[in-house]
């Protein structure tokens, strides 16, 4: 039975995109200590979520390609597969992606936000059209970012079907004025955001690990749903961590998602 152990980069939001940088090679190299083989960390964590109404930094290709150039070399000397939550500038304009760094330090490819939240549009202008699976040793995992894993059901089912034992899900959510402030996974009290990481997880009979920065306050944390839709492991909310956990990828068959009989993606 192949056994995987992965990581989530539950750490802080960073200041800065200098900082941004420095605590993602800082994670690399923790989960690499801890044992795991995978590492994911939250949407857009480099350069930094471009959060509405804030004040933030311009678009930066070069800063981008340097910070990816650093995340590679991280993930060279660490010897881990990255997924790094981040943006990039293409034909068409900017665009929320996850870049896939493979253990040697190469890109492997990337992933596009493919499905935005309408709040999104007028920030990031540019969305992804096509879907893509990954390798890592044993593991063959997809990934699906922030709102369309959430809402969209069809793209976790679609990595799935393709194969993926493990669908990641970079995602940015942090306290909103007057917002639940949960202490237990799930909490009925909450929004329905969690439940979607068991119903993603039950519904495909694939592991879900979904990853968000720590933040005080926030109503989601990082946690990882087994393929019965059972909760695995959460980090306590607001505590910044490298949340790990080993998955017998055997147990995700993907029973339920092939015996899908559409697939819209």
């Amino acid at each position: 039975m192949a056994i995987v152990r992965v990581a989530l980069a539950n750490l802080q939001v960073p200041a800065t995109p200098e900082e941004s940088v420095l605590l993602a090679r800082q994670g690399i190299h923790e989960a690499a200590r801890l044992g795991a083989e995978v590492i994911c960390f939250p949407e857009c964590y480099v350069p930094g979520y471009r959060w509405r109404g804030a004040s933030s930094h311009k678009p930066d290709a070069n800063f981008l390609s340097r910070a990816w150039g650093e995340v590679g070399a991280a993930a060279r000397a660490a010897g881990i597969t990255v997924i790094l939550g981040t943006e990039r500038l293409t034909e068409h304009g900017l665009q929320i992606s996850a870049c896939v760094f493979n253990p040697d330090g190469t890109v492997a490819g990337w992933q596009d936000k493919c499905q935005l939240d309408p709040s999104e549009e007028e920030i990031y202008p540019a969305f992804g059209e096509q879907r893509t699976v990954f390798t890592a040793g044993p593991l063959t995992f997809g990934i699906v970012i922030c709102h369309e894993g959430w809402r969209y059901p069809e793209t976790v089912r679609w990595a799935v079907r393709r194969g993926a034992q493990v669908v990641f899900h970079p995602h940015a959510h942090v306290a909103e004025p007057g917002s639940y402030r949960p202490t237990s996974f799930a909490d009925p009290k909450n929004s329905f955001h969690e439940k979607a990481v068991l119903c993603r997880a039950a519904e495909n009979t694939c592991y879900f690990a979904s990853v968000n920065a720590a933040s005080e306050g926030s109503g989601t944390t990082s946690a990882i749903a087994g393929p019965d839709g059972s909760l695995i492991c959460f980090q306590p909310y607001g505590q910044v961590g490298i949340l790990v956990a080993d998955l017998e990828l055997d147990l995700a068959t993907g029973l339920l998602a092939s015996r899908c009989r559409t697939s819209p993606l």
